[in-house]
């Protein structure tokens, strides 16, 4: 059984594509294309299910067709519209690039060197050139930290924490 902690979103199928069962991705993440993980999740009746790719393509930048293995016509193909698509973390580890997306954070504990816990990670921000990360606070209330390096101090993949060392000011 697939638990929600061990995948994060990268997409979402926005509708079929021809007759052979393909389906448009519209993917956040190409971290399916830098990996060799021969499956892509989805939850079907609130259920995390594997579904193995058997060929897929780039469409342009951000939309690519996937067909599944034994998804072989357009009706078989449309229980996925609109399904949110998540790639297992154990996989994203592994890429050839050894770089993680930014979206593969989300769900991270955040702490900072002087203030302690600062909260869960959310979402990121990235509508503007400087990417922030969106810290729920444990007494409500959301924080915006710019996801540079320089204040980034360890990251622990296992127990999930990212330790910051925040310059002065920025949490006020």
């Amino acid at each position: 059984m697939i638990h929600p902690k061990e995948v994060y979103p990268i997409g979402k199928f926005t509708r079929t594509h021809g007759v052979r069962g393909e389906m448009a991705f519209s993917f956040t993440d190409d971290v399916f294309d830098r990996t060799e993980c021969p499956y892509l999740v989805c939850s079907m009746d609130g259920i995390l299910v594997p579904f193995f790719i058997e060929e897929y393509r780039f469409k342009n930048d951000s939309v690519a067709l996937v067909k599944f293995e034994r998804i072989d016509t357009s009706e078989a193909a449309s229980i996925f519209t609109n399904k949110e698509v998540y790639f297992p973390k154990s996989y994203a580890e592994q890429t050839e690039d050894g770089e993680y997306s930014w979206q593969y954070f989300i769900g991270f504990h955040t702490e900072d060197a002087v203030h302690g816990y600062l909260g869960e990670l959310i979402d990121i921000d990235e509508s503007t050139v400087n990417i922030l990360f969106v810290v729920e606070r444990p007494n409500g209330g959301e924080l915006l930290i710019p996801a540079q390096e320089a204040f980034i101090e360890d990251v622990d993949h296992d127990k999930r924490i990212i330790k910051f060392k925040l310059p002065d000011g920025l949490l006020e």
